[in-house]
């Protein structure tokens, strides 16, 4: 199987007698109350999904990620793990304490081992990995918001927090347990934020023949105002994976991550985390991980070139449209028919088609996703 990225799989999670003692002298630690987000990244860093980093970036390994897109042992690394708090909470840290790092609702998630603090600069910051500082960016609106020191170090899990979508949870240590277990030597890992669409199904399956099983690893957590919501993401795929794949070709799990719209830079930390899942291949379409207008369509393709060393192999996909003559999904290889006869895959187009209540066309989207979309009240992020 694929070695993990850095070719070690992080795992920091206290076994039971260490939590014990942890969760016994709970008011003796120092806490800080994290938001979602950051619990998710604190999460990820202790169950490989970010492997080989143990902890949030300290100075030298985060301006390294701001300028080479690497860590500081020039392992590819593009999209800086950080943990950033307010002056005033800072201020009551220091070096060489243990932090518990709480939800809003109060559960110890992560212990935090403080090896550095330290300030930045958020223009930067937003400049380099977003490629611009215009507020209206997702990422760079959250950038805004940071706070103004970063906390650096080791985190251990104490205990996950649960979800309305455990069932469909599994760490990178389990996913490559069950790719061992279906005997698949290849596999095809396909990240999403959106339904499945007929153009999808497409990039898949054509991934698919070339490769022993497909990962489809949906990213949930925090999207911006339009998106899908995340029970109405996983609902159409099931729904598509029960009717139209071979179950023993396609394993579906949750990758709890922000999206950050970072474009290219956020293609590459997505091949990262498939590669630590176990996969050695992954689907990058056009505009991966874009938003508006802000990177070039095939930015986040190109940006692989840069990266021979990355260790998972990328499957570039480009337009790709329904043609009416044809009767079929085409690219621009495969339909020599004009464009008049070419139906594009608009996400928006079947967002507006769905919010006035009309089931999109057997072209686009299959009849039982469209139901599935259709039944709840507001499938859309507010």
């Amino acid at each position: 199987m694929i070695p993990p990225h850095g070719g070690r799989l992080v795992e920091r999670i206290l076994n039971q007698e260490r939590k014990k003692e942890v969760l016994d002298k709970l008011a003796y630690f120092p806490s800080l109350t994290l938001d979602e987000e950051l619990l998710s990244d604190a999460e990820n860093l202790a169950t490989g999904v970010y492997s080989p980093l143990e902890g949030f970036l300290g100075e030298k390994d985060f301006h390294f990620v701001l300028e080479h897109m690497r860590l500081s042992n020039d392992l590819p690394w593009t999209i800086p793990i950080v943990l950033d708090v307010a002056e005033d909470e800072a201020s009551q840290l220091k070096e060489g304490d243990e932090i518990i790092l709480k939800s809003e609702a109060g559960q110890p998630v992560a212990l935090l081992h403080l090896r550095e603090k330290f300030r930045y600069d958020k223009e930067k910051l937003a400049q380099k990995v977003f490629l611009t500082t215009d507020p209206r960016h997702p990422g760079v609106a959250r950038v805004i918001n940071m706070g103004p020191i970063l906390l650096a170090g080791p985190v251990d899990l104490i205990s996950p927090r649960p979800t309305p979508f455990d069932h469909y949870k599994l760490s990178p240590k389990e996913t490559r347990f069950l790719f061992r277990q279906k005997g698949w030597r290849t596999v095809v890992g396909f990240q999403t934020r959106n339904t499945p669409h007929i153009g999808h199904e497409y990039v898949q399956k054509t991934a698919l023949t070339f490769v022993d099983g497909i990962f489809i690893n949906p990213v949930i957590g925090r999207k911006k105002k339009g998106d899908f919501r995340d029970e109405v993401i996983l609902a159409a795929y099931e729904e598509l994976i029960r009717h139209y794949y071979l179950k023993e070709r396609a394993v579906m799990a949750i990758l709890q991550m922000e999206m950050r719209y970072a474009g290219p830079r956020e293609a590459i930390h997505h091949a990262i985390i498939r590669k630590n899942f176990g996969c050695t291949h992954i689907i990058i379409g056009r505009d991966h991980a874009g938003v508006g207008h802000y990177y070039p369509p095939y930015a986040a393709q190109d940006i692989f070139n840069e990266f021979p060393d990355l260790g998972i192999i990328p499957l570039f996909f480009k337009t790709f449209y329904f043609c009416r003559r044809c009767q079929a999904v085409v690219n621009e290889k495969t339909c020599p028919h004009p464009q008049e006869d070419h139906l594009d895959f608009s996400g928006t187009k079947i967002r507006e088609m769905l919010l006035k209540g009309e089931t999109p066309p057997v072209e686009l989207i299959r009849p039982e996703v469209a139901r599935v979309i259709m039944s709840f009240e507001n499938p859309f992020n507010d």
